[in-house]
């Protein structure tokens, strides 16, 4: 189910389109076309943000290569009494998250969300599996100008003390009765921490998708 709106599906999808025909057109009056197809994606979303069409158009542009979604990785890690580790992130006004962002270049997914669980805790896990693989508009997330998949990984602590980094303000362990309300939930949801809950208790659930 997605909650957003038409007009954003469809301008993503416009700029999606313009992105990968400007990677591969090669007729100068198609290329021409596709810009424009940019340039239109831009003012709509313009239209209904109140963000300048030109810083739009200027991030559309920078996206090159066939379009595909975003990878974004969370980490569920769990201490021995089963409780989650989460992080008050310094953006977004200080709301909870699981510990993760956007994968990086040349790290297989697995290993980012072990990287960004280093960066924003101080702690080091390990992977136990892949827990979900969930498309971001189909989840309820605040709408977001590009598609994004979020792979969530359940883990477990192998060394560390919390320490907090340059994106974070706090570290802390919740029980499943006691997540913090005031999440950030352009990142995660109530409903996915509860689901990491439930896999990390049950070791036989399958990986949830779309």
């Amino acid at each position: 189910m997605t909650t957003e709106p038409n007009w954003l599906s469809w301008t993503r999808e416009l700029q999606a389109i313009a992105q990968t025909g400007l990677t591969f057109g090669r007729d100068p009056y198609d290329r021409e076309r596709y810009q424009m197809l940019r340039s239109l994606a831009s003012r709509i979303m313009a239209a209904h943000t109140g963000s300048p069409a030109g810083h739009i158009e200027t991030l559309f542009a920078a996206e090159r290569g066939y379009a595909t979604p975003k990878i974004d990785v969370r980490a569920a890690a769990f201490d021995a009494g089963g409780r989650v580790l989460m992080v008050r992130e310094v953006q977004d006004e200080g709301r909870w998250t699981l510990p993760g962002g956007w994968a990086d270049v040349n790290l297989t997914a697995s290993e980012s969300a072990i990287k960004e669980v280093r960066e924003e805790t101080g702690f080091e896990v390990s992977v136990r599996k892949l827990a979900a693989v969930w498309d971001r508009t189909r989840q309820g997330h605040p709408p977001g100008v590009f598609s994004c998949c979020k792979l969530f990984f359940v883990c477990d602590i192998v060394a560390g003390v919390a320490t907090t980094g340059l994106e974070t303000s706090e570290v802390a362990w919740f029980a499943e009765e006691h997540v913090p309300d005031d999440l950030s939930v352009g990142r995660v949801l109530p409903a996915q921490i509860q689901r990491m809950f439930e896999h990390a208790r049950n070791p036989t659930l399958m990986t949830d998708f779309d």
